[in-house]
């Protein structure tokens, strides 16, 4: 399964609070912090949601290479 590296970019003072708690949602707690999770659509939309504050990089999935 594709991975999905998520980084915040952009401070969430002054934000709504739904996408607040988007970020947190997402595990997003400061800026140019980074997290990896599997490429799901639920993750996908959340992401839609906050694309003005992250950056998204598709990475291959460490594993057995099958």
């Amino acid at each position: 399964m594709k991975q999905l590296k998520v980084t915040q970019k952009k401070s969430l003072i002054s934000r709504k609070a739904e996408h607040r708690t988007t970020m947190r949602a997402l595990g997003l707690r400061r800026i140019n912090h980074t997290v990896i999770h599997n490429d799901t659509p639920q993750i996908r939309g959340m992401l839609h949601q906050v694309d003005y504050l992250v950056e998204v990089e598709e990475v291959k999935a460490s594993g057995s290479g099958k």
